[in-house]
């Protein structure tokens, strides 16, 4: 049976979405097969023949040749065999070709639908492929919708057939940022995930990794592995905590995260609304490393336990909520930042002691 009209579709969703014919006549032939089998109860065995230079499809039901007829749907008496080639014996199995009005009403019925179905998964599949390798990375979306029961932003992300919608949720949006439609914002893709409707990009604005990434994309010697961003703490909206480190004894890792008159460091404060960003020195020796990551205060003393990752830092008496911070923030996100449980004691503590 001709199928012009199949053909000339599947030619040009190739050539204007990139979706391969092979791919889609594979799910035509399936589908045709499948209607086959739901409208002649019993059938197993069928074929469809793909004659791509004539443009042309036929559709066979396969039946074994036996002496005595239990199952039509699967077998067929000698006699009928016969019929058809003197030739065929029994155990041959025959192809007999189904009536072309009927193969017709099947192809007109699932043909149409199969080609907007698979449209669907092909660009389904292009669509979480694309953003699958871009996990991990900055993208930037526009806020097309701000939902006013649960404070979830929705956002374009991408241009043309690469274009999808993600969702912003309220617990991944910095808190005291408010959002409005229009509005172009940096996010984080965190993950990727296959879903029935299409894929699901999961993505953030507090995820200590759009740190790292705005630093990758503002500091040369970070993108270029001079500089290596070794850890990071974040409190998404108040404060980070970075600690660096240059493999190259003349770069200053901190300086270079910095910029000249701070510029560097400024351009992603601004991109994060006024985060406070405290950048660090790392170092391989715990005690060194745990006193530059509790800055500004000055250390004294650090005290490493005998056992475990926890540690006894000595401040002096004047810079005690300095360096534990508003409500303990500053102990905590150095904490986090090194991996250590940190116990702060004032200079007069250890006078005692």
């Amino acid at each position: 049976m001709k199928c012009d009209e199949i053909f000339a579709a599947l030619a040009m969703l190739e050539k204007e979405r990139g979706i391969s014919q092979t791919f889609m006549m594979e799910k035509i032939v399936q589908a045709l097969t499948t209607a086959y089998k739901r409208d002649h109860e019993g059938v197993e065995n069928v074929i469809v023949d793909v004659d791509e230079n004539k443009k042309d499809l036929k559709m066979f039901v396969q039946k074994e040749v036996v002496e005595e007829v239990e199952f039509p749907g699967t077998q067929m008496s000698v006699e009928e065999a016969k019929a058809i080639s003197a030739k065929y014996v029994v155990g041959d199995i025959v192809n007999i070709p189904v009536d072309n009005v009927e193969f017709g009403r099947i192809a007109a019925g699932n043909g149409k639908q199969v080609i907007i179905q698979g449209l669907r998964e092909a660009e389904s599949g292009m669509v979480y492929e694309e953003y699958n390798s871009k996990q991990h990375e900055i993208l930037t979306g526009i806020v097309t919708q701000i939902d006013p029961r649960t404070g979830n932003a929705k956002l374009r992300i991408g241009t043309g057939t690469d274009s999808t919608d993600a969702i912003l949720t309220m617990g991944e949006q910095v808190k005291g940022e408010e959002l409005v439609e229009g509005q172009r914002i940096k996010v984080y893709l965190v993950d990727v995930r296959r879903q029935s409707r299409g894929p699901q990009v999961v993505i953030s604005r507090t995820h200590p990794g759009l740190v790292k990434r705005l630093f990758e994309l503002e500091v040369p010697e970070i993108f270029d592995g001079i500089v290596e961003i070794k850890s990071i703490a974040r409190e998404a909206g108040s404060r980070t905590k970075m600690a660096v480190w240059s493999n190259d004894p003349n770069v200053d890792p901190i300086g270079a995260c910095v910029g000249q008159h701070g510029q560097r460091v400024n351009n992603i404060v601004e991109e994060l609304r006024g985060e406070k960003i405290d950048i660090v020195k790392y170092s391989e020796d715990p005690a060194a490393y745990i006193a530059a990551a509790l800055a500004p205060a000055d250390v004294v003393d650090v005290w490493m336990a005998d056992e475990g990752k926890a540690c006894r830092v000595i401040v002096p008496d004047d810079q005690l909520s300095l360096a534990i911070g508003k409500e303990g923030q500053n102990a905590r996100l150095a904490a986090r930042l090194v991996g250590y449980k940190i116990d702060i004691k004032p200079e007069s503590y250890h006078d005692e002691e």
